[in-house]
């Protein structure tokens, strides 16, 4: 089967974002009463995802994604963990939702309530909530909450520890995936996002994490950000820094995505990146939706067929588009083994 793991809610129903601008509002005006929690009925989840996500994965010929909620929306530069945590709680339910309507096809990773260095106390209940209540399988960390400012410490400070206990004591893995940009120096999609991934890299390289935590797992998206393109620099800076070989310092804990949108992109990242740590993903419909290759024709997040290009041996093929995730994510592999998948 073909998992692709990396998808969001881009597409959820107009009431939830009502529900935001509501809980916005009261932050500016606190005499104001808390709204709401937003009123979305299955037919419209069902009219959201099957117009749209679940239309283009059966177009392009994957099976089931790893799906939550809308990255650039999670908003964590929000300082209030009150709103925070409501909002989180609203679009894991929501994703919840969605994988009860389309259990063949999707599978819940988490938002969590995080704010510039607050308290993760409220983080590490909602991943537990998650992944106890509701079955998710993983989670997305935002090592950034400021917003394109970088006021948080390192992913591999003891600030992130209690995070890290849980995820080792669930068994489940977190994206790297920071939410919008407030700094104008930095495009969300194009600059910021990239950014973080090439950081978070960078900061395990320097750390020891994987020493005190040897069975986390993060998956760094959108290809790694820089790191394939400069692994010599990284290989090079290792060395410099008298770390240990990034194969056993970083590698055994770490994965990419595929969500590379050009086909000598995908060629570098699998030349570079061994097979056993490229997880197949597209991030649709995220960051470049319905826009079209005018070269070829073809859509840019249409990674599947950058990767089928390849014309991998059918081993390596396999880890990518399935074993991989099936690795990373035990609680996903369990569950598709009760289903006889």
């Amino acid at each position: 089967m073909i998992i692709d793991c990396h998808g969001h809610y881009t597409t959820a129903p107009s009431e939830l974002q009502i529900f935001r601008d509501q809980q916005l509002e009261r932050l500016k005006n606190p005499a104001l009463a808390q709204p709401a929690i937003a009123t979305i009925s299955d037919d419209a989840i069902r009219e959201s995802i099957e117009l749209n996500q679940l239309a283009v994965l059966k177009q392009r010929g994957s099976d089931l994604m790893i799906f939550s909620p809308k990255a650039s929306a999670m908003a964590h530069h929000v300082e209030d963990p009150d709103t925070a945590v409501a909002w989180a709680r609203t679009n894991n339910d929501l994703i919840y939702r969605v994988v009860s309507l389309f259990p063949d096809n999707f599978a819940g990773v988490c938002q969590l309530p995080q704010t510039p260095n607050g308290s993760l106390d409220n983080s590490v209940a909602e991943l537990a909530r998650a992944v106890e209540q509701m079955g998710f399988v993983g989670c997305n960390l935002n090592p950034d909450p400021s917003g394109g400012y970088w006021t948080s410490k390192p992913l591999t400070d003891e600030y992130w520890y209690p995070l890290y206990e849980k995820m080792v004591e669930l068994d489940v893995p977190a994206m790297i995936h920071v939410s919008g940009s407030c700094n104008p120096n930095f495009h969300a999609l194009g600059a910021h996002y990239l950014n973080a991934d090439t950081s978070a890299f960078m900061q395990f390289i320097e750390g020891d994490l994987f020493s005190r935590f040897p069975t986390l797992r993060f998956i760094i998206p959108h290809g790694g950000g820089a790191v394939p393109y400069h692994w010599g620099r990284y290989r090079g800076l290792s060395e410099r820094l008298k770390r240990p070989d990034l194969d056993t310092h970083v590698m055994g804990n770490v994965y990419f995505d595929t969500c590379v949108y050009h086909q000598p992109g995908i060629n570098l990242l699998t030349e570079v990146v061994s097979a056993d740590n490229i997880l197949f993903a597209s991030e649709m419909l995220g960051a470049v939706p319905h826009v079209k290759n005018p070269e070829t024709g073809q859509y840019w997040d249409d990674t599947k067929l950058y990767v089928d290009a390849l014309n991998l041996p059918r081993d390596k093929a396999k880890k990518i588009f399935e074993l991989n995730a099936r690795k990373v994510y035990p609680r996903l592999d369990a569950r598709l083994k009760s289903q006889n998948r």
